[in-house]
């Protein structure tokens, strides 16, 4: 499949199936590539880097780390890609997660010609997300697995490695209700930006396999 350039925002409430939705877009749109803040900042936080040490020290407090920062984190990841071209086609997974973010990614990538001319919400119902993060478990490597959906080979067993999984500390219904309580809040003037600037859509369903289909044509009609 060859499509003009897409350069593509995903955005979606934690466990609501980003990842699982850019993994399949990248096997479907050979063009793409993806940038996944939560992989950059565990490879920052793995080599032990400046700015590891500092991610860790307010995700430890679980606080959002500052707007400025991940800015700067993601443009000069798509610089050293050499992703800031209007030719270029990219999806961003995680990232921006506030309007003022959105506002410093917008700034370099129109300096630069490469603006965002996607944007999908992942419009998927809280309570659905509650349940599946109640049967998450994950391994070191960061694969995840669902006990219902996609479970291990082995219960509790990594397929790859045979290493136990664990559940994240936040992955509890209480806990990650307050996450999402503060996702909602923090979407509302984050899509208004996007809206503002004719780029925003959304895609709902309870499954990946029931939003995917839709988000792919999405970007067909877009972008053929």
């Amino acid at each position: 499949m060859s499509l003009k350039p897409l350069r593509i925002v995903l955005l979606g409430a934690p466990g609501a199936g980003k990842g699982t939705q850019t993994s399949r877009l990248l096997k479907a749109i050979p063009q793409l590539s993806s940038i996944s803040t939560g992989d950059l900042l565990r490879n920052e936080i793995a080599k032990k880097s400046e700015i590891g040490s500092v991610a860790s020290k307010y995700i430890a407090d679980g606080k959002l780390l500052p707007d400025l920062f991940m800015a700067q984190l993601v443009t000069n990841e798509l610089r050293q890609r050499n992703w800031l071209n209007r030719d270029a086609s990219f999806l961003l997974d995680g990232f921006p997660r506030t309007a003022n973010q959105a506002e410093k990614l917008d700034s370099e990538l129109e300096s630069n010609q490469a603006n965002v001319n996607l944007v999908v919400e992942l419009d998927v119902p809280p309570s659905v997300i509650l349940d599946r993060i109640s049967n998450r478990w994950v391994h070191s490597s960061g694969r995840v697995y669902n006990l219902q959906y996609n479970p291990p080979k082995v219960p509790f067993k990594d397929d790859v490695t045979g290493e136990p999984l664990f559940q994240r500390p936040d992955d509890n219904p209480e806990t990650f209700k307050v996450r999402l309580d503060s996702y909602f809040k923090e979407l509302a003037p984050l899509k208004q930006f996007y809206i503002k600037k004719g780029v925003y859509d959304k895609v709902s369903g309870d499954t990946s396999d029931i939003i995917f289909p839709k988000l792919l044509e999405l970007i067909k009609k877009r972008f053929s």
